[in-house]
């Protein structure tokens, strides 16, 4: 078990509250007169999230994307963000404002507040953002809303974060298209929209498609046999990293969404049916019919 979730394990006495939703899902939900609020933080530290050295701009993207992508996972309208900012050199944080403001323009969002603090010069900075969001839909899709047959449905692609990073630590980036899906990941919220009063459960591929897709089926408490032929990875990344594919089925940062829906389902956007849920079975998540333990789900675990 990682330490993640040993540590919202202890969290849970205190998510009492209905729209915590016992923390098993991507993002709280708050009734708020007629309408419902979306709720989401996340934090990206330096040399864990992205590398020692990145543009300024290009950390900003990407800490308002994640957040975004979890308001994508409940088909929410986004509101607002607030942040917190570990501050730097003024040049970094006029670079880091840049890309704050492309980001924010790109999806139109207003930024409404936020925190700013200074750190020791030799400690890793850490910047956060809390997303808000209004309810599109009633129910707001869940995790565990998977039924027994429903296919899982992946929207977007796979691998494309994992080749432009590995690109990156080598110095050589023929496709900016790969660099970007690492560095500056596009939020579904289109798509999140379009599926959710479609979808029996959603959630976003942040930790990489497998791990979260293991999530999806333990929250809904059924088994899940996943295809490993059937997961979308682009030319662009099988050009990239050809003998590493294992590698980038596993890795995460890719921001598609997951989906359970009947497998004959007619989704509205771009989709592609990679497993399907069963009832509850020792097996548990299985590839290819292989069982698949927590640590053979690869992807990202805190």
């Amino acid at each position: 078990m990682s330490a993640e979730t040993t540590y919202i394990d202890l969290l849970r006495s205190l998510a009492t509250h209905p729209g915590a939703r016992a923390f098993a899902d991507d993002a709280a939900l708050l009734p708020v007169g007629g309408e419902t609020l979306i709720l989401t933080h996340d934090s990206i530290a330096e040399g864990v999230h992205v590398r020692h050295g990145t543009d300024p701009a290009d950390v900003a993207w990407k800490l308002i994307a994640t957040n975004l992508s979890d308001l994508a996972a409940k088909g929410a309208e986004p509101l607002g963000v607030l942040t917190s900012h570990a501050l730097g050199a003024a040049d970094w944080d006029a670079g880091f404002v840049e890309g704050l403001r492309a980001v924010l323009h790109r999806y139109d969002v207003p930024l409404l507040g936020g925190d700013t603090i200074r750190l020791p010069a030799d400690a890793p900075r850490v910047f956060g953002c809390t997303a808000i969001g209004r309810a599109t839909c009633d129910p707001v899709p869940a995790r565990s809303g998977a039924q027994p047959g429903d296919g899982l449905w992946l929207i977007g692609a796979i691998g494309d974060a994992f080749a432009g990073f590995t690109l990156l630590e080598a110095g050589d980036v023929p496709h900016r298209s790969l660099a970007d899906a690492y560095l500056r990941p596009r939020p579904l919220l289109d798509e999140g929209r379009a599926l959710a009063p479609l979808v029996n459960a959603m959630m976003d591929v942040s930790d990489g498609v497998l791990v979260d897709a293991a999530r999806m089926a333990r929250a809904s408490g059924l088994s899940l046999d996943i295809r490993r032929d059937a997961i979308p990875l682009s030319q662009a990344a099988r050009a990239a990293v050809p003998d590493r594919l294992e590698e980038a089925i596993r890795w995460g940062d890719d921001y598609a969404l997951l989906a359970a829906a009947p497998p004959e389902a007619r989704l509205p956007v771009p989709a592609t049916c990679i497993g399907r849920f069963g009832a509850p079975s020792s097996r548990g998540v299985a590839l290819d019919g292989q069982r698949l333990d927590e640590a053979a789900t690869g992807g990202y675990l805190h």
